[in-house]
């Protein structure tokens, strides 16, 4: 729940941009060639542009968005991107109120709020592990925040790495001209987080308080190897090849924790 600070009696509207941006990972081992593709195929058509699309008017929903616009696309070979223009204030029929009478704050709100996402899926063309990432962005100006989306963005995917950037930018000033740079408390992206997925992930903050920047990024607790296979189950696999499989999977994992290469 975002807590706001005590209201404000504004000069105009609110000014303040929020930005949070998701960079989310799922981790998959596919033996074969084979697999591998038909891996990035179950994953480019489970997550495609019609799928993205309602999860992103789901998240409209949710912050309490109204959407003006909706651009999506699937690419070949793979991957989609959807992009949703939104506002905080009502859709406005042109056609019954006139162009002339179309609020100002929905033409002002088009370039700055909007949700995206782009989806990347890909595999290591030897050692068998497939990744699929999904860049997500949702930039609200006004009151509309959209940390209340966190936690349905953070289960709407398969998500074994979660990296979240927060920011709050500019200001709106009080009828007393004093400009307040944010309108709600905030010390973690983690305060936002359902208790239910804090006790599945571990998680590391670096923060930047007075320059309103909030950095979290989180993985699974739990390493269970079914979990990562593709068409495959861990019991009709060796003892040697699950030790292997497991060692790549968890330096992978490691690897995109950190945003680096182990052995550099």
């Amino acid at each position: 729940m975002v807590k706001p600070l005590p209201r404000l009696r504004l000069q105009g509207f609110n000014n303040l941009t929020k930005a949070l941006s998701f960079n989310i990972y799922d981790v998959c081992y596919a033996r074969t060639e084979e697999e591998r593709q038909r891996y990035i195929e179950y994953i480019d058509e489970e997550y495609n542009a019609d799928r993205l699309t309602q999860i992103l008017t789901d998240v409209a929903e949710i912050i309490g968005a109204n959407i003006l616009n909706i651009a999506r696309q699937d690419y070949d070979p793979q991957g989609a991107s959807v992009t949703i223009l939104i506002s905080e204030e009502p859709v406005i029929d042109k056609k019954a109120a006139g162009k002339e009478l179309i609020s100002d704050a929905v033409v002002a709100h088009m370039d700055k709020s909007h949700i995206t996402v782009h989806t990347y899926p890909e595999t290591h063309p030897q050692e068998g592990i497939a990744t699929f990432r999904a860049d997500i962005d949702v930039a609200t100006c006004g009151v509309i925040s959209p940390l209340k989306a966190l936690n349905y963005l953070i289960e709407s995917f398969d998500s074994d790495i979660v990296v979240m950037d927060y920011r709050v930018r500019g200001f709106t000033r009080d009828v007393k001209g004093k400009k307040h740079f944010i309108d709600h408390k905030i010390n973690s992206i983690q305060n936002f987080l359902a208790k239910n997925i804090k006790s599945r992930y571990e998680m590391f903050d670096v923060n930047v308080y007075q320059e309103n920047i909030f950095h979290t990024k989180m993985h699974l607790k739990d390493f269970d190897l079914d979990q990562y296979l593709f068409e495959e189950k861990a019991k009709n696999i060796s003892f040697k090849e699950r030790m292997k499989i497991e060692a790549l999977l968890k330096r992978e994992i490691e690897e995109l924790f950190h945003g680096r290469n182990l052995d550099e």
